[in-house]
């Protein structure tokens, strides 16, 4: 249960597919024009990671090595389908909406990488908490996105207006220049929030040790800490 709980966090703190990694921009930049195109699309790829990742863990050890790719993305290819028609046919709006980005999650690059690194390597369980978390971090990514944007550019969130009538958007932020500004924004923003708690702790990095008291110097957390202690 430790496992599935740190694969939980992993995909939404430590390896956020969108703000630390940075995979998968081009539906984060593309449909992220309100809060819940965000989450539409994110719980659309979540669910696909999760069930290419128990598929791909069950067949681990039949597929060749050789051909693993192809296999991956027929996987993929399959669950994306599904999903696409599922979509069409009890939530057309939401279809409407993501339009060509649906069947573009079959080369979605946090899937294949995650099928590649991690299911293709490890048991069931623990490769859908692994799909499950990332999904998630890239669902809480695209949806802070969205709102930011949705808020800046329509003054609303979730197509629910909240600014006064005098409120005149900034409609740069629903068009693709807001996308990239937004992005840095908040990719900086989370990057200050973890330096801060790495000077307030000392804990920073992914082998969460006191990196303070790390010996090795040319560790990404003790450089990060530093970098932090000097500002």
């Amino acid at each position: 249960m430790k496992k599935c709980f740190e694969r939980l966090i992993n995909g939404l703190i430590k390896e956020n597919p969108t703000f630390v990694l940075m995979l998968g921009m081009c539906p984060t930049l593309a449909v992220t024009t309100s809060a819940v195109n965000g989450v539409g699309m994110g719980l659309t790829t979540t669910v696909v990671l999760i069930m290419s990742n128990i598929i791909i863990s069950m067949l681990r050890k039949v597929i060749p090595d050789g051909v693993r790719i192809p296999a991956f993305i027929v996987v993929i290819a399959s669950f994306v389908t599904m999903v696409e028609l599922l979509l069409k046919a009890y939530i057309p709006s939401l279809y409407d909406s993501l339009g060509l980005y649906i069947p573009l999650i079959v080369v979605n690059c946090i899937i294949l990488g995650r099928a590649e690194s991690y299911a293709s390597k490890n048991n069931m369980i623990y490769s859908a908490f692994d799909g499950l978390g990332m999904g998630l971090g890239f669902t809480f990514g695209l949806t802070c996105i969205g709102i930011v944007r949705e808020i800046i550019g329509n003054g609303s969130v979730f197509n629910i207006s909240i600014m006064p009538e005098t409120y005149e958007p900034l409609t740069i932020f629903i068009l693709a220049p807001g996308a990239f500004l937004v992005l840095a924004f908040l990719t900086a923003l989370m990057n200050k929030l973890k330096m801060m708690k790495g000077k307030d702790t000392g804990i920073t990095g992914d082998c969460d040790k006191l990196c303070r008291n790390c010996p090795n110097t040319l560790c990404s957390g003790k450089m990060a800490l530093r970098k932090a202690e000097e500002r």
